[in-house]
């Protein structure tokens, strides 16, 4: 009788990384697999989920508005539960540090079923920072019985914390297989956001491409963004598009702050093909997002991180990124540094990715046929 796998996953971030996985696991005769959303992102997911053509097997649906982290961590245990009893999975694939992804790492082991963490052994060792992303993996590590590292230092994180080493793969990271099925896909692909994005972009400027929802930068972190921003725009051979969170706290202080301002384009959030589509176009990239700092590599884009920490340190010691923080002196003088000095920008264009070659999700397979 063949085992049984379930994958799980709720966010957007979530979905693109996993959705190379899925099409890995069903294409395979070894295991019976399925998929379960908890949407703890709702348009965004069904945006992945289109793209990637996955249609999940349970869809537990449970954003709602102004949901906090209780009610989405109660609700996810307990949506799961009949997923679990129904399907009785013997492997339950997890993806990284979200809410939905340590709560169904319990709901699983409560169900008897292994669980396998995709992106395992990241780590800041700052409990706030990024919050509650940095808890979340920690915990999820001491669930797992299968850890899949992306790179050496993630590995060495989860042996220093005492896992077992035969329980601990690397995979490499499952973003640049996504990418490079959605760069590939969108030399063929009719999208209206991108041909919206076309009308918008100006092709005699460069394109900064700016992204940013963490929690830890609500408030003064955000402003300081802001003001930066507005000091590098005043640049006449720039063009700044920031497709921008729904969040309230990220919403009201860019419009407020940036809205009517000459080279800056606000638009609404975008669909992961778009945004791939706005990354190759991009001279250089500023985010507060993890994925970002992986994917834009491979595309040859430097990167500004606007976080104080990191888990994500290879790319900085590969010189694929910076971290700048928050501080508006700091953020515009390394993006001006960049579009000032050319030997510096090529240095991190043409950095060598530390995340992956894109086989990822073959190795994640590989390893459980190997574990069995």
């Amino acid at each position: 009788m063949m085992n049984k796998v379930l994958i799980i996953f709720g966010t957007r971030p979530e979905a693109i990384k996993m959705a190379p996985l899925v099409q890995a696991f069903q294409n395979s005769d070894k295991f019976i697999t399925k998929v379960c959303v908890t949407a703890q992102h709702r348009q965004m997911l069904d945006q992945v989920l289109q793209f990637f053509e996955i249609t999940p097997d349970f869809d537990l649906n449970l954003m709602k508005p102004n949901q906090n982290l209780y009610t989405i961590s109660s609700e996810i245990l307990l949506g799961l539960k009949p997923v679990l009893d129904d399907f009785k999975p013997d492997y339950v694939y997890v993806h990284g540090d979200t809410t939905t992804s340590t709560f169904a790492a319990i709901a699983a082991f409560y169900s008897g079923a292994k669980v396998c963490h995709i992106e395992a052994g990241l780590r800041t060792y700052e409990k706030l920072s990024p919050f509650p992303e940095e808890v979340n993996r920690q915990l999820t590590s001491r669930i797992a019985d299968l850890h899949l590292a992306p790179t050496p230092k993630a590995k060495q994180n989860l042996i220093n914390e005492g896992i077992k080493e035969d329980t601990i793969i690397i995979t490499g990271n499952t973003v640049i297989d996504a990418l490079f099925y959605a760069v590939q896909k969108l030399e063929n692909y009719e999208d209206s956001e991108i041909n919206y994005l076309n009308t918008i972009l100006d092709n005699t400027k460069r394109l900064i491409l700016v992204t940013g929802h963490r929690r830890e930068n609500f408030g003064k972190g955000f402003l300081n963004i802001c003001n930066a921003l507005k000091k590098i725009a005043t640049h006449e051979d720039v063009q700044i598009i920031y497709p921008v969170h729904l969040n309230p706290n990220v919403l009201e202080p860019v419009h407020t702050l940036l809205n009517g301002i000459d080279n800056i384009k606000l638009i609404e959030p975008l669909s992961y093909p778009a945004f791939v589509y706005l990354m190759k176009k991009s001279y250089l990239i500023l985010t507060d997002s993890g994925g970002v700092q992986e994917e834009a590599p491979s595309l040859g884009k430097p990167v500004l991180v606007m976080r104080d920490t990191t888990e994500r340190p290879e790319a900085l010691t590969a010189g694929c990124v910076i971290l700048v923080g928050t501080d508006p002196d700091v953020i515009i003088f390394e993006a001006e540094r960049l579009l000032n000095d050319e030997a510096h920008y090529k240095s991190m264009s043409g950095a060598i990715n530390p995340y992956g070659d894109g086989n990822a999700s073959n190795r994640v397979l590989e390893s459980l046929i190997q574990a069995i």
